[in-house]
């Protein structure tokens, strides 16, 4: 991790890629890639809770998303599958679950350090120095963990297509986000 910064400007976190492997990846979620058909479930497919709602697969169009970014965002009460149609590379920014599941405060008044969503749980902000930046190549997909803080899909191509896997109203109430220009005055991009 490098970083540069003036007194007028955000800091500038350059961060250089991780290749997403199973173990690079763990303490975020799973690299799911191809295996032979016919064998039974086992851990290495995506270990999914998709128990809060119904889910929803589709395939998402983005367009003009660079590997940079200044705000970072989880879902608290699903995990998210993405992947790349094609295999083509791309990037995601993640930092680890931060999520508070059993409160020992008064939720009335949670610890400085603890703030709580519009949708109600609690989380801890993610610390700009836990931040990583992955990049995905090939013919594999992730599955974030419940709760992992996530930036993209990111690339550098105009656009591209991923299949996403997440609950149908994940993007209407359950996206927490964390905007490291404003609390920190920090944005992150890709140094490679």
């Amino acid at each position: 991790m490098e970083s540069t910064s003036s007194s007028s400007t955000p800091l500038v976190v350059k961060l250089k890629p991780i290749e997403a492997t199973p173990e690079s990846f763990q303490e975020f979620g799973q690299v799911i890639e191809a295996t032979p058909d016919g064998g039974e479930f086992g851990p290495s497919d995506a270990q999914l809770d998709l128990t809060r709602g119904t889910p929803r697969l589709y395939i998402m169009h983005l367009e003009d998303q660079r590997p940079r970014f200044s705000k970072i965002s989880h879902h608290a009460n699903v995990t998210q599958c993405l992947g790349a149609i094609g295999g083509h590379v791309w990037y995601l920014g993640v930092s680890k679950p931060s999520l508070v599941e059993e409160p020992d405060f008064d939720v009335a008044e949670p610890p400085p350090e603890v703030v709580q969503s519009r949708w109600g749980h609690f989380y801890v902000p993610p610390p700009v120095d836990e931040v990583r930046f992955f990049r995905i190549s090939g013919s594999k997909f992730l599955k974030l963990n419940r709760g992992t803080w996530h930036a993209g899909p990111l690339f550098n191509p105009k656009s591209m297509d991923f299949y996403n896997l997440e609950l149908s109203d994940t993007d209407a109430v359950d996206v927490t986000t964390h905007y490291f220009i404003d609390r920190d005055n920090v944005k992150f991009v890709l140094d490679e």
